[in-house]
């Protein structure tokens, strides 16, 4: 079972795709409430996948995508994104996003996004 490290700011947003990635057969690591707890709990549990907010107090999810591929070029990070972030979707291709998942989440797309990256 591969496991993931959810990065949100948004406690809702956690608890939604927590439920929708165990549905999905996906075993959750442990969850952060911001980049800079992420990348903690990144170096600590190296996850198999890490889902990483674009927008977060502290350090948002480019910074923490720089960080987390940094420490693993490998690493494989979703980003989360809200409609409307296309220049910040643009910097984290760039900075080594595996791929996107938009809010509200949609389990279809996410089981496929999910299949396609395994």
């Amino acid at each position: 079972m591969k496991k993931v490290l959810i990065v949100d700011d948004s406690r809702t947003s956690r608890k939604m795709l927590r439920e929708l990635l165990e549905e999905l057969g996906y075993e959750v690591a442990a969850e952060a409430v911001n980049g800079e707890e992420g990348y903690l709990k990144y170096k600590e549990l190296k996850p198999d996948l890490v889902t990483l907010d674009i927008t977060m107090p502290k350090m948002d999810g480019i910074q923490t995508l720089q960080l987390i591929k940094k420490e693993n070029a490998d690493a494989v990070v979703i980003m989360i994104t809200a409609a409307g972030q296309k220049e910040k979707m643009i910097q984290a291709i760039k900075h080594g996003a595996a791929e996107f998942i938009t809010k509200p989440y949609d389990k279809e797309d996410v089981e496929k996004i999910l299949t396609n990256l395994a």
